[in-house]
Parts: structure tokens; sequence; C-alpha cells
């Protein structure tokens, strides 16, 4: 092909226009990839993505977030804080991420009382946090502690050998304590022994078990408690009361006799004939939209009894496979009707509301909540260090004190288990993997360069 002037002329515009096109393509590439962005979270359980948790939280900030990392001039920490406050940001616009070199602002940091390189100050609607692990759940605690208006001050009763939220114990709550404390509520504990009162801030009193009776006078102070419109968790046990049967007759309610037996648990790989499954869910507040089975050791089962001034609504029952056992739990067990055994389902949880006595007075708080509310379950194991982890053990136990305490918004907010990251291979796994790599990869490599240059020698 002959070239002239012109048809030079036309190829070197034609190239011309090539690369004006290529650059344009690139750049505007470039200008959409600032704006749309497109993220898969391939690992297990999504651990690089917002939990439901974490995005219902941020559903309830209404307004901005202003979250400061003090950190040094550290690529790597402020690459880590900047990823982990992105995915909040994300979902919520408002919220900013500021850096601060602690070395700089020395008086600032001292003020705030500051005390690890790349803790978060996070701040809303006046109030501030301060996280000093940049983790999804601590975020998201202290996101929750600051929407709360208030404190909350849950008060759990002691003196009776009850089971209390700050021991270690197996029988003890307090794997449960500790996750009401991240969630910005306030546990304390009270001896009517020796405060012969409930304080007037309690959001919530708790009766974990008592295993001695509680004297009369004991009971006179919670019974003007609730008198005086109080917000209730009572969680007992199979057998005796402890001398609260004047309270169960004051609630109008009444324990069944026996053990709650649940054959349907066998079905779960669970041996244990006390344990007590609950699959399916009422339309009640506290466990609306919940999923998770949940298991309770050694329950007793309720029912009303007589009048009572509150409204009373079950919201925990057993499946049809169960049975209040009322012998002892030994070898092969059967209903038995002549023993005054009831067959299930059995209701082992009572909500009871009411409203508060007094509240249509014209002094009373217009903030104050109007309504009186009453939990009683017959099992106080579910919560127990021992069994806190089972199924949607916790949940619930943290949607029972929200739903107590007025906080309805944050029902159905689970707490976020981290997922495994350990890979845990066998032995002969760990062997072929090493010969892999050591042996067959490289005699692989070897294998296909020799291949292809046999074949460019035949040609």
């Amino acid at each position: 092909m002959k070239i002239n002037a012109r048809t030079h002329l036309e190829i070197r515009l034609q190239n011309l226009v090539f690369t004006l096109l290529f650059l344009g393509v690139i750049g505007l590439v470039g200008w959409l990839s600032t704006r749309y962005s497109t993220q898969f979270d391939w690992t297990a359980g999504g651990r690089n993505t917002l939990s439901e948790a974490s995005v219902k939280v941020l559903g309830l900030l209404k307004e901005p977030v202003k979250v400061t990392a003090y950190a040094r001039e550290e690529k790597a920490l402020r690459d880590r804080i900047g990823e982990q406050v992105g995915r909040f940001s994300r979902q919520k616009p408002d919220l900013s991420l500021s850096f601060v070199n602690p070395d700089t602002q020395p008086d600032q940091v001292r003020e705030l009382g500051i005390a690890v390189d790349g803790e978060l100050r996070i701040e809303y609607q006046g109030r501030s946090e301060e996280v000093q692990d940049a983790s999804e759940s601590a975020i998201a605690n202290a996101l929750q502690r600051l929407i709360h208006v208030g404190e909350q001050h849950v008060v759990f009763l002691e003196g009776h050998g009850d089971r209390s939220p700050k021991g270690q114990a197996n029988h003890d709550l307090g794997q449960f304590g500790d996750e009401l404390g991240r969630k910005g509520i306030k546990i304390s504990l009270l001896n009517l022994a020796t405060t012969p009162t409930v304080p007037d801030n309690t959001s919530v009193l708790v009766i974990a078990e008592p295993r001695t009776k509680l004297l009369p006078g004991e009971l006179a102070i919670i019974q003007s408690y609730l008198d005086r419109g109080g917000n209730l968790l009572w969680l007992a046990e199979p057998g005796e009361l402890h001398g609260l049967e004047p309270l169960a007759q004051k609630l109008g309610l009444s324990f069944l006799p026996g053990k709650v037996v649940d054959a349907s648990a066998q079905l779960f790989g669970i041996n244990d004939p006390t344990f007590a499954l609950v699959a399916e869910y009422p339309p009640h507040p506290i466990v609306m939209g919940f999923q998770a089975m949940t298991l309770f050791p050694t329950v007793a089962a309720l029912d009303k009894a007589g009048d009572s001034p509150f409204e009373r609504t079950p919201f925990l029952q057993t499946l049809p496979r169960s049975w209040t056992e009322t012998g002892p739990i030994e070898g092969k067990i059967k209903f038995d009707a002549d023993k005054n055994e009831r067959e299930g389902p059995l209701t082992l949880a009572y909500s009871l509301t009411r409203t508060k006595p007094g509240s249509e007075s014209k002094d009373k708080k217009p903030e104050s909540p109007a309504e009186q509310r009453i939990v009683v379950l017959g099992d106080g194991d579910f919560l127990s260090n021992a069994y806190l982890g089972n199924g949607g053990n916790l949940n619930l136990g943290l949607n029972i004190v929200h739903w107590l305490s007025q906080n309805e918004q944050f029902i159905n907010i689970p707490a976020k288990t981290a997922p495994d990251r350990s890979l845990n291979l066998s032995p002969i796994a760990s062997s072929l993997i090493a010969l892999g790599f050591l042996f067959f990869v490289p005699l692989a490599l070897f294998g296909s360069g020799a291949f292809i240059w046999w074949k460019r020698r035949r040609r």
C-alpha cells in the first residue's frame, strides 16, 4: 500500500482520535469509580460487612455522629481505623471521621483521658463515648449507649444465694451482666438487709433464684416497690419459692409442680430430658421477629391463678411433646396424668402489664413511662455462664431487659458473635498440602516448561 501525504495525515488523525477516546474512557471509568462502588464480602460470617444489628443501631441515630480517632501518623493503624469506621459511614453518610495526632495535642489528650494510641471518641447529641478497640462490636455498642437518654439501672437482689451478675461461677450471670454493661446499662446489687429500700432510679429489679428464704420484711419492701409501679424480672426454678409465694399470688401466677420434660430435645442430640426447647414464638413485643431456638435447663412451668390487676400474657411455650414430671428423673420416664402431671404445650414465661398506679396524676412527669411491666420466668439457668451461649438465650435475655426498661427500639438487636477464623486441618490434609507445594507444584511448572520447549523444537 502506497502511503501518500493524505493517507499519512488520516492515519495520524485516527491515532489522535483513538488516543483521545481511550483517555476519555479511562477518565470516565475513574470518575464513575469515585461515585459508584461495588463490594463483595465472601468471608465466613460476613465479618467484613456490618451485621444487621449494627445497621439497625445506625437506623436509630437521627442526627449526625462525629468520630475522632486519636492516632499517631502510622499508616497501618489509620488505615485500619478508616476501614472500620468507613463501614458505618457508608450506611450513615453523616457519620464523619477525623484524625488527631496525640503527640501534637497533649493537653487535649490529657483532658479527655485518652490512654491508647488509636482510641476513638464518638460524639452524638452532646454526649460522647470512648472506644479503645476499633472493632464493629465496640463501635456499635458505643453508639447504642449514646442513644440512651438517661441512665438505665438494673438492680439485682442479693443476700440469699442469688445468681450474681458479677460472678464467674457456672451458675452465676457474670457474662450476661457484662453484656448489659456493654449496652450502657448500669448494674448494681441490692441487699435488703443492709439497704431496706429499692432505689427510686431502678429501671428493673431482678430476683434471680434466691436459695434461702426471704424475710417477711424483705418481701414487704419488694411488694411496696411493685405497688409504686416498679418493673420486675423474676427468674425462678422448680421447687420451693423461698418465701416468694405471696408475690406469685399477688401477680396471679402459680408454678406447676415438677420439672418440665421435653422429648423434642432428643431430636437435637440433647440426652438430658430436663432441657426444654422453645422454637416457636407468639406475636409478643419481646420475641417479635425472634427466630433462634432457646434452651432452658431444668425449668418450671407456670399458669394463671385467680384474679390479678395485671394483664398476663404467655410468651414462651414448649412444644407439644413435653410434660411436667413430678417423679424422679431416672430410668424410663413417661407422662402420667394420675400423678397430677400436665401435658404440653407448657408456658415457661409470662409478661404482666398494667397502668402504673397514679400515672393519671397531674403532677406525674410526662416523660415517665405510664406502664408497669413484669416478667416471670421459670428458669434462671438459661442466662447463666454455663448456658448463655446456647441458641438465642443471650438475645432473649437482652430483649427481656430492654422491654422491661421501656426500650423496645433495641429489641432484636442481637449481640454479634465473632466467627471462627481458625483453620484446623488433620495431619493427612496438612501433609498433602505440604507435598503439593514442595513437590507437585514445582514438578507441574517444570513439566509445563519442558513441554513448551519440546513443542517449539519440533517447529
